[in-house]
């Protein structure tokens, strides 16, 4: 059965930051006990320990989705499915089933080399057809096509200093403009962000929180990692919410969601309020 929002997660503050700035902060999205099963089970994957730093040899471990039952409550509390209800609509998002992937980050003085302003393509297009793994041929469209949100759930506590996510608050309305002439044919991961100088001039945000913080972003926003200069590991994932239902830029009855909006607002259909 479809959950149904029975609470408001996010207020109308929120949604407004949401659609100008191309994210917003949920905190307390899950338990934190959650967050601190769900490390166990990353540490075992790794085959490293927490009281053992001598074995943290690189800067970054990437694992796949996870979709063992810490992971799965994480990303389905009523907190968050109530905030996809107000962001993309009732009906119109999937439940997920894993929390997406993880690169653990660990305190180091060598290079990642993971660390360029990008965005999150969703969809293969006609390039990545002979290529399906090579996640720099798939594509972002001016629908966004494949995915309604981006997210960022924090399964650590993480500082200034522990590696947190950069975002470029209001680039999504940038890469809208830079995504209309290309229609529902996109662009690849590359070309987007060969264009990405254009968004220099934004603020930046850092993702940083409380582990059982969650960061709900638009699906065009600019972001991007950087060196962990602290003393513990970093844990975040960064799934996807995939759309049931495609975008609509243009309705008869008007009615856009959170997402839809800011892809008119950059574009020029619609004026900030």
């Amino acid at each position: 059965m479809p959950y149904v929002a029975t609470q408001s997660s996010l207020t109308d503050a929120d949604i407004r930051q949401f659609i100008t700035e191309g994210y917003v902060r949920l905190n307390g999205a899950f338990p934190r006990e959650l967050a601190l099963e769900a490390q166990d089970i990353l540490w075992k994957e790794m085959n490293l320990r927490p009281d053992a730093p001598s074995q943290w040899k690189q800067p970054v471990v990437w694992l796949g989705e996870h979709d063992q039952e810490p992971f799965v409550k994480a990303a389905n509390t009523p907190v968050l499915h109530a905030a996809f209800d107000q962001l993309v609509g009732p009906g119109r998002w999937a439940p997920r089933a894993s929390v997406g992937t993880f690169p653990v980050r660990f305190p180091s003085k060598e290079s990642a080399g993971d660390d360029g302003w990008h965005v999150d393509v969703s969809f293969p297009g006609r390039e990545a057809a002979q290529d399906p793994g090579n996640f720099f041929k798939w594509k972002s469209n001016l629908h966004s096509k494949g995915r309604a949100l981006l997210m960022l759930f924090l399964f650590s506590d993480i500082g200034d200093h522990d590696a947190p996510t950069r975002l470029r608050a209001g680039s999504h309305l940038d890469v809208a403009k830079m995504l209309r002439p290309h229609g529902d044919k996109g662009l690849t991961a590359l070309q987007i962000a060969d264009k990405l100088g254009g968004t220099g001039h934004r603020k930046e945000a850092l993702a940083t929180g409380e582990a059982g913080t969650v960061y709900l972003c638009h699906p065009f926003l600019v972001h991007a990692a950087q060196a962990h200069r602290g003393t513990q590991p970093r844990f975040m994932a960064q799934p996807g919410l995939h759309p049931r239902t495609p975008f609509s830029l243009f309705n008869k009855a008007g009615n856009y969601n959170a997402v839809e909006s800011a892809i008119r607002l950059g574009i020029g259909l619609d004026k900030e309020a």
